[in-house]
């Protein structure tokens, strides 16, 4: 590795994206355009939503936003490209922009996981003990738990920067993929991958497994308190307030799950990527809205308020 010079060293990657689709390219073009402009606008509209709704301003609906945010963060680094992909059968990035790309698709990964873990805090407080909610989920401590997970994503961003800056590229230069994910790119370096490897496995414990334990054991003691309320109709409303949530973390979770513990080619790994880096963020804003009585109402609100003021 050591004899290679400078000029041998990969500078540009070729993406394949969805080659093996290639006859309906067009087809599957307007399938993504199409969803990638549902999800902004349903993200978007959420975060419209929960800002303009005095009732919305409670600690749920402000970590709501927190992760619409991470959702456009998520969809915006892979679907544009991807497009691009579709239309030209392919397409070339730069090494460096391929490392962004990666950068900004693990920091909203890394950004959506932990919020779900805030969110699932959020719901414990309110249903195991109410009396103290408001004392406990207050402004201050809303605000410093965000901006905590945020700075916790850009020093992990940074460790991660760090290793593979240190990485060399002299082999092929193509990923069988519709984006740049860590395994593609790991596959393409010359150099020796252990530490960044033993790296991810452990940033992996701590920021997928253990925030995971702590939702599943939040969501053991909701559904204990849940049982022992009295009659079916308080159970029933109880768990709706948490249901939105838990549909985001199944999906969330259930699609990270199949990508990345289970040993299979690149290849086979585009459809459950795809789920996650284009269906999850527009599943997010459909589920909380459809299952979520209070921003359908304040949507309706902000619409009368809207046309009231054309008038």
């Amino acid at each position: 590795m050591e004899s290679k010079t400078n000029s041998s060293l990969t500078s540009t990657i070729w993406l394949l994206g969805f080659h093996e689709f290639q006859s309906l390219s067009i087809f599957w073009f307007l399938i993504f355009l199409i969803t990638y402009c549902v999800t902004m606008c349903g993200n978007l509209l959420i975060i419209v939503v929960v800002s303009s709704s005095r009732s919305l301003h409670s600690p749920m609906y402000f970590f709501l936003t927190q992760l619409s945010v991470s959702d456009i963060l998520l969809t915006t680094t892979i679907v544009p490209n991807m497009l691009h992909t579709l239309l030209c059968d392919g397409s070339s990035m730069s090494l460096v922009g391929c490392l962004i790309q990666y950068h900004f698709f693990a920091a909203s990964e890394i950004l959506q996981t932990l919020l779900l873990t805030v969110m699932s805090y959020d719901r414990y407080q309110a249903i195991c003990n109410p009396l103290h909610y408001s004392m406990v989920m207050n402004p201050t401590f809303c605000l410093g738990i965000v901006a905590l997970v945020w700075l916790i994503n850009l020093v992990v961003l940074l460790v991660i920067s760090v290793t593979m800056s240190l990485l060399q590229f002299c082999g092929p230069n193509i990923i069988d993929h519709f984006f740049c994910d860590r395994d593609p790119i790991l596959e393409l370096s010359c150099s020796d991958t252990f530490i960044i490897e033993f790296e991810f496995m452990f940033l992996m414990t701590v920021l997928a497994a253990c925030p995971f334990i702590i939702i599943l054991i939040s969501y053991i003691y909701i559904i204990i308190t849940i049982l022992k309320i009295s009659t079916p109709t308080g159970r029933q409303k109880t768990f709706s307030t948490c249901s939105s949530h838990l549909a985001v973390v199944s999906t969330c979770y259930g699609s990270a799950i199949s990508i990345y513990l289970f040993p299979n080619k690149v290849t086979a790994k585009k459809i459950p990527s795809l789920l996650y880096t284009v269906v999850t963020p527009l599943l997010n804003p459909i589920i909380y809205s459809l299952l979520n009585r209070d921003i359908t109402q304040a949507f309706r609100n902000l619409c009368r308020s809207l046309k009231l003021d054309t008038q």
